[in-house]
């Protein structure tokens, strides 16, 4: 038996490094063109990961590097709640 399972791996579209798929964060378009972060990873649409990391959380927002993936506008509040998440899941590690 082979119980070392594959890991899925994505890529951060702010750092373009290839990561597990835990460490990463989905936002994703719906067909409506709303943007929101996918904390299941199952909503359909277009999907970006980014790392869950303030770095590059930042160098998103700055590069607006979500908006060109998801060829959508990107609120500030999709920003702030990615930034409440890290900083909620640093507080419990």
């Amino acid at each position: 038996m082979n119980n070392r399972k594959k890991v899925p791996m994505r890529k951060c579209v702010a750092t373009g490094e290839m990561k597990p798929k835990k460490e990463l964060v989905r936002i994703v378009r719906s067909k409506e063109g709303e943007v929101s972060v996918d904390l299941t990873g199952k909503k359909s649409g277009r999907g970006a990961y980014l790392s869950k990391d303030r770095e590059a959380i930042l160098l998103a927002r700055k590069k607006n590097v979500l908006s060109s993936h998801l060829s959508a506008s990107i609120e500030e509040s999709v920003y702030d709640e990615l930034l409440a998440l890290v900083e909620k899941e640093k507080k419990s590690h």
